[in-house]
C-alpha cells in the first residue's frame, strides 16, 4: 500500500510552487522531528540551487523533487504502517 502525492503535483511548475509543494508534503509526516529533518533539507537544497537560472535544468530539478518527496511519503506511510503491526 501507498500513499498518493498531494493533489496539485501536477500543477508544480515554478520553484515557488515547488517549495510550498514540498512544506505540505511536511506537514503530513508524522513527527516533528521527521518534519524540522525534511523542512531543512528541502531550504538546504532551495539554497543550494537558488542561482539556477536554465528553465530545463528547473524542470529537471521540479520534477525529480516531486518524485523524492513521492518515495519519502511512501516509505515513511510504509513505516508506520509495519511498526503499527
Amino acid at each position: 500500500m501507498t500513499m498518493a502525492p498531494l493533489p496539485g503535483a501536477e500543477l508544480v511548475q515554478k520553484p515557488l510552487q515547488l517549495y510550498r509543494y514540498l512544506l505540505r508534503c511536511c506537514k503530513r509526516l508524522p513527527t516533528e522531528n521527521i518534519q524540522q529533518h525534511y523542512r531543512h533539507a528541502i531550504r538546504q537544497s532551495f539554497r543550494v540551487h537558488a542561482d539556477e537560472d536554465s528553465p530545463e535544468r528547473i524542470q529537471q530539478i521540479i520534477k525529480r523533487a516531486i518524485e523524492d518527496a513521492d518515495w519519502v511519503m511512501n516509505k515513511v506511510y510504509e513505516t508506520e504502517v509495519e511498526r503499527r503491526g
